[in-house]
């Protein structure tokens, strides 16, 4: 209502006008949505139009613009099968039905005229000079153009109007066949079209038909034929009547084009794409391909060289990728942002799938105009079985570009079901942990931490586990999500909570900080720097020491102190009694680093998780303060696959120059009595795992 009313005077108040609009939207609505789909009877949607008074200037492209536009992005279209093209048919009916309204109304007139010109003939003695007078004035100054012909079809008659629409002389329109004026791929249709009228089949007839002006130039036209009979009924003179509909066949033509291409690159949209895509699954005797790609590293040059130069590139990448498919039956799209896709119809002559990767590529690696040259990771569909679905296909395409995208820049894959179906199972799980959480399916599981040579409790690591899922699988999926942050602090809190309560629980357990918290400061004095059971909390057989991995985001969080703070104000944990333990990678990446030197400044214990002992990660030894290192327990299963005295009298040299610099060694995943013997030859102050004793939930740690 809002983008017509001021187009065109209607005698009705906008309360009115939205109303008799709101019907005409249904109308539309119900016709997108119906099956099988059929756009005609939207046609009805320009007539009421017309019929009410929308007929300014500019009514019919404000219509086109607000149906285009809402109908494609109305949510509750989405589903609706072909939705692109469907929409593109309801314009087009809209439209058409409009125009014709206005020419059916136009046409009302020009009958007037017809009955003139009858009446003046029968009347001809009686009026004839003012019937001619009338007859004329509406013949010359009508927008239409208007022909009479007599029955061979040769022009009596002309307009002005109709002259101007050929670009000649009226003058020079007398005398010629009607039928010279058209396209000659018409000429056969008019000539029965005429015949048809002539012979009384049909009382007129209304077409749309392209003329020719003298320069050649086509001008699409609305065209009606009807009779002009004498007054004994015999048929006498055809009138021919006009109405130039160029710009709104352009309008239509232009809106058809921005529906299904992108408008930088001129490429099929996604919507095009996949009708494309459709018909060649559907029909391809040779089995389709299909490529997804993605551009590598393309937010450099936006954020570097700006974003025109950004359009630019895309531009020349999508005529770059059409030219390497020029000699194949092949649609290129460009899929969102710097993605692209081209599907392959596959022939004897179509490269393999090797090549066409190393044409695309060096297609991209050559410097544009600016030198900037690009590469893409791709991930391949190669002739997929017939069942699949275009979603099916453009879904395994986007799932295996992005293992590709895992492996580094300019890499390919090809579709595998087995890893697709594994990636599936893992997103489906990672999409579910959110909810998970929130539920309370997750639980938080505690390991004892065990002296190897006592087989004493010193304390426990906290464990996440949901379903079958183990510690490391969920933090993995965290990660993926983005719920790291979150559940690591929501772990860290139940733990807290936990390990007081059992000590309240436990009358055994005595904390030394209980008494007066102010008599030590873990800053002064680690517990790890001498025996990890000389005056220490651990030594009691309750939980003792919590000790607890961070995530990789939690490492780098830059609240972590005030989250860990806030965590033992709130649950009254001792800070002695807490160990958190960073992530080693998120350390040698930089961001984070100084949450230890934070943690240290506070009082909190600070250690090292995940710890590979490469040069790197013991260079972090001397860096950061922290106070011990938990190996990872990959390190732990390879060391004990190979058991060689030369790697035991290796590992124990490590461990001692590690334990002589003040940092105690814990060992993870401790899985058999060989691998615990091992390790205690080793001399490594503590370790966990399921040979030691398996990962209770707290209810159970009484037991």
């Amino acid at each position: 209502m809002r983008a017509v009313y001021p187009t065109a005077y209607v005698p009705m108040s906008p309360v009115e006008i939205e109303l008799y609009l709101l019907e005409l939207v249904d109308l539309i609505a119900d016709a997108v949505q119906a099956e099988p789909f059929a756009p005609c009877p939207v046609a009805v949607v320009g007539h009421r139009l017309v019929e009410a008074h929308f007929t300014g200037p500019e009514t019919l492209q404000r219509t086109v613009e607000v149906l285009g536009h809402a109908l494609l992005f109305n949510p509750e279209l989405q589903d609706v099968p072909e939705l692109a093209e469907k929409v593109v048919g309801i314009l087009g009916a809209v439209s058409t039905g409009f125009a014709t309204a206005m020419r059916l109304d136009a046409f009302d007139q020009q009958e007037q005229v017809k009955r003139a010109l009858m009446t003046a003939k029968v009347r001809a003695e009686q009026v004839l000079k003012a019937s001619e007078a009338r007859f004329r004035e509406v013949f010359d100054s009508s927008a239409f153009g208007i022909a009479l012909t007599d029955l061979r079809g040769q022009c009596i008659d002309a307009n002005a109007a109709l002259a101007d629409m050929i670009g000649c002389d009226r003058t020079a329109l007398i005398g010629r066949r009607m039928i010279e004026l058209f396209d000659p791929a018409d000429v056969d249709a008019l000539v029965a079209t005429y015949r048809a009228v002539g012979e009384g089949g049909v009382e007129r007839v209304r077409e749309q038909r392209r003329l020719l002006r003298e320069d050649g130039e086509p001008v699409w036209v609305h065209l009606a034929v009807s009779l002009l009979r004498e007054s004994g009924g015999k048929p006498a003179y055809h009138v021919t009547m006009v109405e130039d509909v160029s710009e709104l066949h352009l309008l239509r033509k232009n809106l058809d084009f921005q529906l299904l291409h992108d408008a930088l690159t001129g490429l099929s949209n996604r919507q095009h794409f996949v009708t494309r895509l459709e018909t060649l699954h559907g029909t391809s005797r040779g089995g389709i391909t299909l490529y997804y790609l993605d551009l590598d590293a393309f937010s450099v040059v936006n954020n570097g060289l700006g974003h025109a130069v950004g359009d630019q590139l895309l531009t020349e990448v999508g005529r770059r990728l059409k030219a390497v498919v020029a000699d194949e039956t092949a649609s290129v799209a460009r899929m969102a942002g710097d993605e692209f896709a081209i599907v392959v119809d596959n022939s004897p002559t179509t490269p393999s799938v090797p090549a066409m990767i190393e044409r695309i590529n060096e297609a991209l690696e050559r410097p544009m105009d600016n030198g900037v040259a690009l590469s893409a990771s791709v991930g391949v569909v190669d002739r997929p079985a017939a069942g699949w679905d275009v979603a099916e296909l453009l879904r395994a395409a986007n799932a295996t570009l992005r293992r590709a995208k895992a492996a580094g820049k300019r890499q390919w894959q090809t579709y595998d079901r087995h890893a697709d179906q594994r990636l599936r199972e893992q997103q489906a799980r990672a999409a579910r942990m959110p909810g998970a959480l929130a539920d309370g399916e997750i639980e938080v599981e505690y390991q004892p931490v065990v002296d190897l040579d006592s087989r004493r409790v010193l304390g426990h690591v906290a464990r996440l586990r949901w379903e079958e899922l183990g510690h490391d699988e969920c933090l993995e999926l965290a990660e993926a999500t983005g719920l790291s942050l979150a559940l690591g602090q929501w772990a860290l809190r139940e733990a807290a909570a936990e390990a007081v309560g059992s000590s309240a629980s436990d009358p055994s357990e005595s904390d030394p900080t209980e008494s007066d918290p102010t008599e030590s400061d873990p800053t002064e004095s680690d517990p790890t720097e001498s025996d990890p059971t000389e005056s220490d909390p651990t030594e009691s057989d309750g939980f003792g020491v919590l000790h607890f991995e961070l995530s990789p985001m939690q490492s780098r969080d830059e609240d972590l102190v005030g989250t860990v703070k806030r965590t033992l104000d709130e649950t009254g944990l001792p800070v002695s009694r807490l160990r958190i333990f960073l992530d080693t990678r998120s350390m040698l990446e930089g961001p984070g680093e100084d949450n230890a030197q934070f943690l240290r400044d506070n009082g909190i214990v600070t250690g090292l998780a995940r710890f590979n002992g490469g040069q790197a990660e013991l260079s972090l030894l001397a860096d950061l303060p922290v106070d011990s290192l938990i190996l990872d327990p990959s390190v732990v299963r390879r060391l004990a696959e190979r058991p060689a005295a030369f790697l035991h009298d290796a590992v124990a040299r490590t461990v001692r120059l590690i334990r002589s610099s003040g940092v105690s060694v814990l060992v993870a995943g401790v899985s058999s009595a060989d691998c615990a013997a091992w390790w205690t030859q080793v001399e490594v102050d503590a370790a966990f795992g399921d040979h030691l004793a398996p990962a209770v939930p707290g209810y159970e740690l009484s037991r």
